[in-house]
């Protein structure tokens, strides 16, 4: 069985090499697993694309296609299913936004997956086999990733990609933060791989600096304290994300750091305590962002912090506020996003009960273009205000201000700095607010006419 595994490309590629010159990518786990996880019996033949390098040939064969689908992907994925569906071959669709939004998947698909496929994806491709494929595949309970066959990474060209070190021990998370789309598709319910499993991955792929993609890898302390002392003797570096929680446990902050962990993706999401109550991630404390910092620092640990623009108690000072915060508290790395309310989140549900939602084009969904009503300030304040930030953390002597305090290689934290510079100082290229900011101009023209 010829198998396509595709991961459509996003709105950063939305133009061929997006906003980067060259792929700044790790490679993805997704289709890699998903090959894995293939019955030998059906004798399978593979071809994986990863459409962040590399368009899909539209000519290519294959008995089945399977793609990967989040929010921001949905059309392109869509447009790939149509024309693949009308050559005669069958395609399904999963993944994040098929989880969260089936119904909006299932007339593009011969079928989808909803869930985790670690079982629904062979039975899938037995049915196929057998002619009796089904229009719908649902993650069943009980699921456990214990067991399962290693990630085939010698399919995707590891040198089209920073890294092809990326490693995953558990899914889930244990928050309910409205906006996250984890406990909206999944549940709150932590799957956990056997920590032994885990090792053994990266024994076999000899990695001695990798990724862990894990969305939040402390939510069990006894199992991340057990795969940090695991992963001591191994004398690896590795990066990971991790919420502000770690800073409260000191002995567990201590093993993590003995273990080889370099750097932590961290959502403080917002300086303004009320939009943190307002989506349910109150163990977020601003006052105490700083001593997180420096807490992990001191521990030899970047800090990689991402916030999120237009909660509701957001104002047109918000921008620069978080911005200037960011700089003084020294994060090595800071992000900033436009909190997108994807569907099927509570954000979303709520946001679509006041009539806030502006478009269900998901294209748009991608963290940094305005998709709903903000409530303290105008889509063009949103939008700008978030650009305002992203330069202002990123001008030579925000970066130089950072860069002092940074536990990271000045090289390597030079070289992190100055790519999101050139991000920032390209963000109206490729994301604006123009197809809003139209259809305003044209409400409010009509609006004069008519009065």
């Amino acid at each position: 069985m010829r198998i396509a595994l595709v991961s459509p490309k996003g709105p950063l590629y939305r133009h061929r090499g997006g906003i980067f010159r060259r792929s700044l990518r790790y490679a993805p786990l997704t289709l890699t697993t998903l090959a894995s996880l293939v019955p030998p019996e059906l004798d399978p033949e593979f071809v994986l694309v990863d459409e962040g390098i590399d368009d899909v040939n539209r000519n290519l064969t294959a008995d089945v296609i399977g793609m990967t689908v989040i929010t921001g992907t949905a059309p392109r994925a869509y447009e790939l299913a149509a024309h693949f569906r009308s050559r005669g071959i069958p395609v399904v669709l999963g993944g994040p936004h098929v989880t969260l939004a089936p119904d909006d998947a299932q007339p593009h698909a011969d079928s989808i997956v909803v869930g985790y496929a670690e079982d629904t994806w062979p039975e899938l491709l037995r049915d196929l086999q057998a002619g009796r494929l089904r229009p719908r595949y649902v993650q069943a309970p009980g699921l456990s990733l214990a067991g399962r066959p290693l990630p085939r990474r010698d399919l995707l060209p590891q040198a089209r990609f920073l890294t092809n070190n990326v490693f995953e021990a558990t899914r889930g998370c244990i928050h309910n933060c409205d906006f996250c789309t984890v406990p909206a598709a999944w549940g709150r319910k932590p799957f956990q791989k056997p920590i032994e499993d885990v090792v053994a991955d990266i024994r076999h792929h000899r990695a001695r600096k990798l990724i862990f993609v894990d969305l939040n890898l402390i939510a069990d302390r006894e199992y991340a304290a057990r795969l940090f002392a695991a992963l001591t003797p191994l004398r690896v570096q590795w990066y990971g994300l991790s919420t502000v929680l770690l800073a409260d446990d000191l002995p567990l902050l201590k093993l993590a750091a003995r273990s080889g962990c370099r750097g932590l993706l961290i959502g403080f999401e917002s300086i303004v305590a009320g939009n943190l109550r307002d989506s349910s991630k109150v163990f977020n404390k601003p006052a105490h962002f700083a001593r997180v910092v420096d807490l992990l620092h001191a521990h030899g640990i970047a800090v990689y912090g991402c916030f999120v623009f237009g909660m509701d108690h957001d104002t047109p000072d918000v921008f620069l506020q978080t911005a200037r915060f960011a700089v003084e508290a020294g994060i090595d790395l800071p992000r900033f996003a436009i909190v997108t309310p994807f569907p099927g989140t509570a954000l979303y549900q709520r946001l679509d009960r006041e009539g806030r939602i502006l478009t269900r084009n998901w294209e748009l969904y991608d963290g940094q273009h305005v998709v709903f009503q903000p409530h303290g300030m105008s889509v063009r304040e949103l939008q700008e205000g978030t650009e305002r930030a992203w330069r202002y953390t990123y001008s030579i002597s925000s970066i130089a201000r950072r860069l002092k305090v940074s536990p990271a290689s000045k090289w390597i934290a030079l070289s992190a700095n100055l790519g999101y510079r050139h991000y920032a100082h390209n963000l109206e290229r490729f994301y604006n607010c123009d197809w809003i900011i139209g259809r305003e101009r044209v409400d409010d023209h009509a609006s004069r006419r008519a009065s």
